[in-house]
C-alpha cells in the first residue's frame, strides 16, 4: 500500500444555493481530497498553510480519518484561505462573492521527510509554481503524481503550467478547462492534445455528465450517478481527486484497466459530497454506504447485448 502526499488549501467557506446558505465552514482542496481518500485505509498526509484562526477540531478531524497534518504550516496572527460563492438554480454555474488568499498569498510548501518517499503525489489546483516546488522536494520520482488545475493559471501562469505538466501522469480538468489548455471544442480531441503535453492519462470532469479518461488511443466514459437533490458541488471535483489518488495508492496499480476503476471510486464519492453543504456528508460517510451506491453504479452501466 503506497502513501499519498495531498498538497492543496485547507480553508473556510461560505456557501448560497436554491437550497440554502451557510456561515463559514471548513472547505479547501486538500480537507475534501483526504477525507475522499481516507476511505481506502491508506496512510497520507496535507501540506498546506493555515492561521490560527483555524480550529484545532478540524486538525483533529483530519487526524482521526489517519490524515497526517505535519505538514500544515500554520501562521501565528494569520488568518485562513476564504471563499465565498453563490451557485446558480442549474447548480453548474456560479458567482464568487469573496476571495480572501490571506496565509495562502506567502504560502511556501514545505514536504515533510516523512512524505518526501511519497510514492502517489495529488497535487490539488494552486499556483504551478507552488506545484513544481513540491515535486523539487520529493527523494525519488512518484509512482504517480496527478494534477489538479483551473482556468485561473492558463490565464495567469501558462508557462509554469506548461512546465508542471510535463512532469505529472494524470491531469485532472473539468470540460471547460481542457478546452481552454488545448485549444480544441472536442473533448476527444483537447485530451489528445494535453496527452501530447506530457501527462500519460487526462481526466476530463463533466460535473454532473460524469467524467471521460483517456490514454493514447484508450478511453473511457463514467457517467455520474442521478441524483435526485444536489445541495452544493462545491468539493465535487477535489472528492473525485481524493477517490481516484485514494484507489491507486491502495491498489499500486497504474495500468489503464486499474484507472477506470479508479474513476468509477472517484465518481461514487463525489456524489455523497454534493448531498450536504462543504465537508459534512464526508465526514460521516461509511463504508457500507460507499459499497451500497458502488453497486448502484455497476447497475447503471452494466448491461447485456447480442451481436447478431
Amino acid at each position: 500500500m503506497s502513501k499519498l502526499l495531498i498538497v492543496g488549501t485547507l480553508a473556510f467557506d461560505k456557501i448560497e444555493t436554491p437550497f440554502g446558505k451557510t456561515d463559514k465552514i471548513l472547505g479547501g482542496a486538500a480537507t475534501f481530497i483526504g477525507l475522499s481518500a481516507s476511505h481506502f485505509g491508506i496512510k497520507s498526509g496535507i501540506v498546506s498553510i493555515i492561521g490560527d484562526d483555524f480550529p484545532e477540531e478540524y486538525l483533529a478531524l483530519l487526524n482521526d480519518k489517519n490524515i497526517d497534518t505535519s505538514g500544515v504550516e500554520i501562521v501565528k496572527g494569520g488568518k485562513t484561505f476564504f471563499w465565498s460563492g453563490k451557485y446558480h438554480n442549474d447548480m453548474n454555474s456560479r458567482d464568487t462573492l469573496v476571495t480572501e488568499l490571506n496565509t495562502l498569498a506567502d504560502f511556501n510548501p514545505i514536504v515533510p521527510d516523512n512524505f518526501k518517499d511519497a510514492e502517489v503525489v495529488m497535487l490539488g489546483n494552486l499556483h504551478p509554481a507552488v506545484q513544481n516546488s513540491v515535486l523539487d522536494q520529493l527523494s525519488e520520482k512518484p509512482k504517480l503524481a496527478i494534477l489538479d488545475t483551473m482556468n485561473f493559471w492558463m490565464d495567469s501562469a501558462l508557462d509554469d503550467l506548461k512546465n508542471v505538466i510535463k512532469r505529472i501522469d494524470v491531469i485532472t480538468i473539468n470540460d471547460e478547462e481542457a478546452r481552454q489548455l488545448s485549444g480544441e471544442y472536442s473533448l476527444v480531441n483537447a485530451a489528445k492534445k494535453i496527452h501530447e503535453m506530457g501527462p500519460a492519462y487526462v481526466v476530463i470532469k463533466k460535473g454532473e455528465h460524469g467524467a471521460l479518461l483517456v490514454n493514447d488511443d484508450k478511453m473511457f466514459y463514467a457517467p455520474a450517478l442521478p441524483l435526485a437533490e444536489v445541495f452544493d458541488p462545491t468539493g465535487a471535483g477535489d472528492t473525485f481527486a481524493g477517490g481516484f489518488a485514494g484507489y491507486i495508492a491502495k491498489t499500486e496499480d497504474k495500468s489503464f484497466e486499474n484507472m477506470k476503476n479508479a474513476v468509477i471510486y472517484g465518481s461514487n464519492l463525489a456524489s455523497f459530497c454534493v448531498e450536504k453543504f462543504g465537508t459534512e456528508r464526508m465526514q460521516h460517510l461509511t463504508k457500507d454506504e460507499v459499497m451500497q451506491r458502488l453497486r448502484q453504479f455497476k447497475q447503471l452501466t452494466q448491461f447485456e447485448i447480442e451481436f447478431n
